[in-house]
């Protein structure tokens, strides 16, 4: 039986006013777009590039949130529950990022060089076998339907048992959630290798896959945290407190750190083995994009590394969104640096009106579907059996 001190959530709706707010975001990015590609003329490699990298951020921040859903549950952790359905949803935009990267379709010869089958480059021949179009757009589909079924089946059972509460319902999901990892794991680091690495051909890193996920997971808590603030500001989910957001918070430092282990482990397998010609991949940057280069690694460790470190910081609302947006940011800059360099080139390459606006419809996008998919189910799983253990929580 539910305790009667534990608050009744406020039902979402998703209305006008947001929409409104919404449609303007979506307004300025596609204006940003309109304006690079009619007045401004900028090269079509920098147009499909800014397309490509938008439609990875969008995935990058559903699937991220639903690993991070999946594996609390495959945890049986209770502290999350209250904030379970933001994840779901998030996790339910999985699916309609497919269409934002088959608009970006057309641009692949500008972006992938190992798409031009008139090559006559060696290395790139010898890649052929896994570097082909119709074995890559094979892989793309697989992803996106395995990522897609396990979103939408996961979501089903959850919401589910908030009509029919039963202990099968919670068995099935951690299963789910445990062959889910498994394929997230393998399927994860191939799209990381297909989507991105694949842009500098001639250069690999047995850490690549494992770099990409610690990105898209860091951005996808940053959402998760501004969401959930937001959510608790208009009483929508009441139950969330400072042990909350504190957690939050306890994985936005974490995983911060994580990402800039690989990102630094990276370079140092390639110095300790002593293969200079590895390099590349590092010299393009530093030497072409050095100002870029270095504000990455400030924004998306140095910061929040030191802006997270005291137990107060993580449990301060405002204080914890301002470095969430900022990480955020600063996450999306380091995939500029993934895919700008090898795509586009220093010549071409800069950030202006398109880099700062087209982001904006991306975002609105998102958004909107993730308040459709919210608004559909209770905003809390009520009838889970640690609903009101996360609702009490207290991590002393």
């Amino acid at each position: 039986m539910k305790k009667q001190n534990i608050p009744e959530p406020v039902p979402f709706k998703f209305g006008k006013k947001l929409k409104t707010y919404l449609g303007i975001a979506a307004g300025v990015g596609l204006l940003a777009l309109l304006i690079a590609v009619f007045l401004q003329q900028l090269p079509s490699e920098r147009i499909w590039a800014n397309l490509w990298m938008n439609a990875l951020m969008f995935l990058f921040l559903g699937l991220g949130a639903l690993f991070f859903w999946t594996v609390n549950t495959l945890g049986e952790s209770t502290w999350q529950i209250n904030i379970q359905r933001i994840m779901e949803s998030m996790g339910l935009t999985i699916p309609f990022a497919v269409i934002l990267f088959i608009v970006a379709f057309p641009g692949l010869k500008d972006l992938f060089e190992w798409t031009h089958t008139e090559h006559l480059d060696k290395i790139l021949q010898k890649k052929e076998a896994y570097l082909n179009f119709p074995f890559w757009l094979f892989r793309f589909a697989v992803y996106f339907g395995l990522w897609s079924f396990f979103a939408f089946y996961l979501r089903k059972i959850s919401v589910k048992n908030d009509f029919e509460p039963y202990e099968k319902f919670l068995a099935r999901l951690r299963a789910t959630s445990g062959w889910f990892m498994v394929i997230f794991a393998i399927t994860s680091s191939m799209a990381a290798w297909d989507w991105l690495m694949s842009i500098d051909a001639h250069w690999f890193s047995t850490l690549y896959g494992w770099y990409i996920f610690s990105g898209m997971f860091v951005s996808a808590v940053a959402v998760i945290i501004l969401i959930t603030i937001a959510f608790r500001h208009f009483g929508i989910l009441p139950n969330v407190n400072a042990e909350h957001l504190h957690d939050l918070g306890k994985y936005l430092f974490g995983f911060s750190i994580f990402w800039a282990y690989l990102w630094i482990s990276q370079y140092l397998l390639i110095w300790y083995s002593n293969i200079p010609e590895e390099t590349v991949y590092y010299v393009e940057r530093v030497n072409n994009f050095g100002t870029i280069f270095y504000v990455n690694v400030i924004t998306n460790f140095l910061f929040p590394f030191l802006a997270l470190m005291t137990r107060g910081a993580k449990r301060q609302q405002l204080y914890l969104a301002i470095v969430a947006v900022i990480v955020l940011m600063g996450h999306y800059l380091d995939l500029y640096l993934a895919i700008m360099p090898g795509a586009v080139g220093r010549e071409n390459a800069s950030i202006g009106l398109l880099e700062i606006g087209l982001p904006f419809f991306y975002l609105a996008a998102f958004l909107t579907l993730f308040f459709i998919f919210f608004e559909k189910a209770k905003p809390v799983p009520e009838n889970h059996p640690y609903f009101i253990e996360s609702s009490d929580y207290e991590n002393i």
